[in-house]
């Protein structure tokens, strides 16, 4: 049996093909479509994590501030200044294909006065091909807050830093491969391959910058700075590429009343690591406690085509906010990928002011 695995970033097409071939095999073969089901998640796991190298996405950004930017640790805002929050997030990527993507996040920031910025810790689970492949990062983030002005108008700059630990686990137990292939009966014989190390730990770094007004914001984060061997064969050229995010948006208030907090808020957000290229433009309508958005997302380099369009509906009530965002495809794969689903829950509360004033960073809550 010979197996093509293709450049990373034709490997979620080659998953695709490969998936509805197993749903025309006929009915009287069940054996072996459930062995090529886990075989096919074996091919998923290597290729999406040896090839691709490429951090998991979510689509609400701004519902994972730890996540898509250090320095926005300790920005969440409430009537009487700085706030705390905790971030709940949970993506299930393509759950119509079996094996394939779902992502958990939990985070913790809050302003501390003391100290001049805020202070922040999440824990970030990722796992594919039905649990064969798994990883686990916990982290510690730490954001500077530096006013540039006096005035209620001045601008702020946040700069962000976040140390972690990630574990990055293989159940190599059910994975199959060619050499175990008995044609009348399916993978029954032992595999000669080289059984890699089921578990590896390292260390990672993130830094980024955020700079707003009561009307703009925009900022930079650099995640897996130092680029950290996350190889299971112990194989030096296999590192973590350093993932760049440039995000910005506006608030634009509408209705006539200058107290009331409705707004639109147009948005961008580009991103980069190594051969993976990404634009995502699209805007959120604020209106009482509800939030309406739609994005647009656009891959580039060898995908160089549409990738989905996003639409999100969100609830605020106090301090309680969710918000549920559908992604679907419009790529070439859309007919075996037809959506992916995410859910965000936020809590925070009012934290006792500082002796300095505090300036809110007035950006989407998703």
């Amino acid at each position: 049996m010979k197996v093509l695995v293709l450049c990373p970033t034709q490997s979620k097409y080659f998953f695709i093909s490969f998936v509805l071939s197993l749903h025309l095999l006929p009915k009287y073969r069940t054996t072996m479509k459930k062995s090529l089901r886990i075989a096919l998640m074996g091919m998923l796991v290597l290729v999406s994590g040896n090839l691709a190298a490429q951090d998991p996405e979510l689509t609400q950004f701004y519902a994972a501030p730890v996540y898509t930017n250090p320095a926005l640790a300790g920005s969440a805002v409430c009537q009487t200044g700085a706030a705390g929050r905790v971030s709940m997030n949970y993506r299930n990527q393509w759950p119509s294909l079996p094996g394939t993507f779902r992502s958990y996040n939990l985070s913790w920031d809050q302003h501390i006065p003391s100290i001049g910025g805020g202070i922040g810790a999440m824990v970030f689970h990722d796992v594919a091909g039905s649990g064969l492949l798994q990883s686990t990062t916990i982290s510690g983030v730490y954001s500077y807050y530096l006013p540039l002005g006096r005035g209620r108008n001045a601008a702020v700059m946040r700069f962000g830093l976040q140390g972690a630990l990630a574990i990055k686990s293989l159940d190599w137990n059910r994975l199959r491969f060619g050499d175990q292939i008995l044609p009348t009966q399916g993978f029954v014989n032992p595999t000669g391959e080289q059984q890699a190390s089921q578990r590896v730990t390292y260390p990672n770094f993130n830094a980024g910058w955020v700079v707003y007004n009561s009307k703009f914001y925009g900022g930079v984060a650099f995640h897996n700075i130092t680029q950290p061997n996350w190889s299971f064969y112990e194989n030096p050229d296999e590192i973590l590429p350093t993932r760049i995010t440039a995000h910005m948006g506006g608030i634009i208030k509408y209705g006539g009343n200058r107290f009331s907090e409705d707004n639109i808020s147009p948005n961008a957000l580009f991103m980069v690591q190594r051969n993976f290229t990404q634009l995502n433009l699209g805007f959120y309508v604020n209106k009482g406690p509800l939030v309406t958005g739609l994005w647009f997302r656009q891959t580039f380099g060898n995908y160089n085509t549409s990738d989905a369009v996003i639409l999100l509906v969100g609830f605020r009530k106090d301090r309680f906010k969710f918000g549920y965002s559908y992604d679907f495809t419009v790529s070439d794969g859309r007919s075996a990928i037809p959506s992916s689903h995410e859910v965000s829950a936020t809590i925070d509360w009012c934290v006792p002011p500082g002796s300095k004033p505090f300036r809110p960073l007035k950006c989407p809550e998703f």
